[in-house]
């Protein structure tokens, strides 16, 4: 079993900063891509960032140039630090991770967390 736990989400005023962190547990080989996806009321789950075991980066067009996406391999954990917010970045935050597994053999499967909450004020 593999856990992703969230944090760092809250309420900013527009043009503010936040920082996102999410830290993957379990029975973990390696990991391959992680991220993070946002949804907001009444809108279809859209990619934020996501960044390979390499570095490799990968932004949604909304975010290009405010938002960086980061990991530290050693410690299975993603961060998104998102500057200059905007009210439509308001969303549920959602972490996710490939991440292959070693019990019973390797597999590799998509993990998600459950959400941290941003808000942002105009």
């Amino acid at each position: 079993q593999v856990q992703l736990v969230e944090s760092g989400g809250g309420l900013v005023q527009a043009g503010g900063s936040l920082r996102l962190s999410c830290a993957a547990s379990g029975s973990i080989f390696s990991i391959n891509v992680m991220g993070w996806y946002r949804q907001a009321p009444g809108k279809q789950r859209e990619l934020v960032a996501t960044i390979t075991s390499g570095g490799s980066t990968k932004y949604g067009d909304s975010v290009k140039d405010r938002f960086t996406v980061s990991r530290v391999n050693a410690k299975n954990t993603v961060y998104l630090q998102m500057n200059s917010l905007k009210p439509e970045d308001a969303a549920v935050y959602y972490c996710t991770a490939r991440v292959v597994t070693s019990t019973g053999g390797l597999r590799a499967d998509n993990y998600w967390g459950q959400g941290t909450q941003v808000t942002v004020s105009s």
